[in-house]
């Protein structure tokens, strides 16, 4: 996308999204993409069996959602730029430690650690400082970071990949350490100084998207406790999906006729899929309000999921575009959605409470889908879909007011 193009659609604030969309790009490459490629070397190396290395992983994403509103918290009062930059430090640490790691241990208290700066230094951190900047006009800035960083897993794990070829998987994580130090802190002490998110929305630009609609209420405490729950619930239900096909996709594309080679050409498809799901979001659905934006992706896996059912294999590069692109846009609406429904007064704590159960369901998903396909095999598609379906029903168990902004319960 050329830098004029990136700009508009980031509303005028390309250079602390470019900031942040590299520095957030690093981040994930570092830690939550890490063990696709460097959890059986470790395993190996450290005389443990995978599952291991993959429960240290999930033990780090646990700490994460633990840390999350304590980290929001903090932005709200003194912005991101500190926050994001101390995390730099923790990643350099938790990796340094990981490298060092010669038993379970090590192992698991090094993942403890990267834990500690997932929790403040991943998506929902770096909402929240652009909450912190612009307020309520944050939405196409979120979507700007999202689109950078949707090449993380791109980027990340061909590097590390060659970095443990060269240097071997502690070598590797050495190396990633180094980058947070030189590359990673470097960035985000780029980023201006910001304080709490109260700037109101401006006005619409000539040509531009429409504002975000001012909620009916900015605090966390007069908003009502089943809004808080149904979003929990549906970023709970979106995070696991998320994961679980993640970590199980070649299984699950076999599980339906596909061949291994296939499935991993299918799965390829994923990631690309994300990023054109977010160029949507920069260029179309940026002009509907968020809600509407997140059902409409919300249906993507269900109906991704029926296609498997329903054809097989022949179905898996459609399964994969749709569940791609759903959930490229679905990242989008962890910013957006409690931004327009509750505004930018204490968005950061409020995003970490949002996001707890939604991280405690992601480090479960793993070990809880793989049960659910060892068990019954296709099977297991229905348990997919029917989970996607469950976040749509949160969505639509929301109802927008007349001006588009004061969130309601449907108790019809």
């Amino acid at each position: 996308m050329p830098w004029a193009a990136f700009s508009q659609a980031a509303g005028g604030r390309a250079r602390p999204v470019a900031l942040l969309g590299l520095s957030q790009t690093l981040s994930w490459g570092s830690s939550f993409y890490l063990p696709a490629v460097l959890a059986h070397p470790m395993a190996a190396d450290l005389g443990l069996a995978p599952p291991t290395v993959y429960l240290a992983f999930s033990g780090a994403l646990v700490v994460s959602a633990a840390v999350g509103p304590a980290a929001g918290r903090a932005i709200d009062r003194f912005g991101g730029r500190p926050v994001l930059m101390a995390c730099n430090g923790i990643f350099a640490l938790g990796l340094v430690l990981l490298a060092l790691a010669h038993g379970p241990i090590g192992l698991f208290a090094a993942w403890a650690v990267l834990g500690l700066a997932m929790g403040a230094g991943l998506y929902e951190a770096a909402f929240a400082t652009l909450v912190s900047l612009y307020g309520q006009a944050a939405r196409n800035p979120i979507t700007g970071i999202t689109l950078i960083a949707g090449f993380a897993s791109t980027v990340g794990w061909p590097l590390s990949a060659w970095l443990d070829s060269r240097y071997g998987w502690r070598g590797a994580c050495l190396g990633w350490a180094g980058l947070h130090l030189l590359l990673g802190l470097p960035l985000n002490a780029l980023l201006p100084r910001s304080g709490p998110a109260a700037r109101p929305a401006p006005a619409a630009t000539a040509g531009g998207p429409p504002p975000l609609p001012a909620p009916a209420a900015t605090t966390p405490v007069t908003q009502p406790l089943w809004l808080t729950g149904l979003l929990s619930l549906f970023f709970a239900v979106s995070m696991f999906i998320g994961t679980a096909w993640a970590t199980h996709l070649p299984q699950l594309l076999q599980s339906v006729g596909a061949t291994l080679a296939v499935a991993i050409g299918v799965g390829a498809l994923v990631g690309p899929a994300q990023v054109a799901g977010r160029v949507l979001e920069f260029g179309v659905l940026r002009r509907v309000h968020p809600l509407l934006s997140a059902r409409l992706s919300t249906l993507a896996h269900p109906l991704g999921i029926a296609a498997l059912l329903l054809l097989g294999a022949p179905a898996a590069a459609l399964f994969a575009l749709l569940h791609g692109a759903g959930n490229g846009i679905l990242t989008i609406a962890k910013g957006t959605l409690p931004l327009v429904l509750f505004g930018p007064q204490g968005y950061g704590a409020r995003q970490g409470w949002l996001m707890m159960p939604a991280r405690v369901a992601q480090a479960g998903a793993p070990f809880v889908f793989g049960l659910a396909l060892d068990g019954w095999g296709r099977g297991a598609l229905w348990l997919s879909g029917g989970l996607g379906l469950v976040g749509f029903a949160a969505l639509m168990a929301i109802r927008l007011g007349h001006d588009g902004a004061a969130p309601r319960a449907d108790h019809a």
